[in-house]
């Protein structure tokens, strides 16, 4: 089952897919009805998946004190965090009964270290790949493989607008087969590209004063005053 806002893409995506059955549920995860609906109906239909993969993600820069800041904030958030939630719900108990299968998140090496004018995304990444363990050490035992992808640069509609370098950046394609290679492998964490493995744990080893110091005058991410769907995939 393939789930996305945009119905037009939607089909697109399964059109391409020749050869494998699609079933597209245009909705915005953010509708945790609509997705449990949706996900519940899967189940009923086609008992427990093999794989769940919540990549769904938005991005946008964001200042604390500029009060229209706080809907984009909670969109990220609503976005980026608690729909993998509730996109996993649904599915565990069925997966759980069956002792297989994998979830999947995507996080970022934006959340190893809070970056200047990212507050929402650097929070709802750090959020989401600690969410992501738990839930791994919570399902150890039960069969069910939790696997969290940690993206560098990838060039996708949601970096195309940044003006700032970004290293190693990698073309979307290449940056999927690394992903599905470490999803079949159901390795708990992977960052791709893997130089941005050695950036992420550089960045985790800096002591704080020296972070800041580094870190402070960052380029940093167009603030925008609304969320568009030109910002999420």
């Amino acid at each position: 089952m393939l789930i996305a806002r945009r119905e037009d893409r939607l089909r697109k995506l399964a059109d391409d897919l020749a050869g494998a059955r699609c079933e597209c549920a245009p909705l915005d995860v953010t509708d945790a009805r609509a997705l449990s609906a949706a996900c519940r109906g899967f189940v009923d239909r086609h008992g427990p998946p093999d794989m769940v993969i919540a990549s769904a993600g938005v991005s946008a820069g964001t200042l604390t004190g500029i009060a229209e800041d706080r809907a984009v904030f909670r969109r990220i958030l609503a976005v980026n965090l608690l729909a993998v939630f509730d996109t996993f719900a649904p599915f565990i108990p069925s997966m759980r009964a069956a002792r297989r299968g994998t979830l999947v998140g995507i996080g970022s090496v934006a959340g190893i270290r809070g970056l200047p004018g990212a507050e929402a995304y650097s929070a709802s990444k750090s959020a989401l790949m600690t969410y992501l363990e738990s839930l791994r050490v919570g399902l150890r035992g039960s069969g069910i493989a939790v696997v969290c992808i940690v993206p560098g640069f990838i060039r996708t509609e949601m970096t195309a607008g940044n003006d700032y370098p970004m290293p190693f950046l990698m073309p979307a394609d290449d940056f999927a087969r690394r992903a599905v290679d470490a999803i079949l492998r159901k390795q708990s964490r992977r960052t791709i590209p893997w130089q941005m493995a050695w950036v992420a744990r550089a960045l985790s080893l800096l002591p704080r004063s020296l972070y800041d110091r580094l870190f402070a005058n960052a380029p940093r991410k167009a603030r925008q005053p609304s969320l568009g769907s030109d910002n999420e995939n």
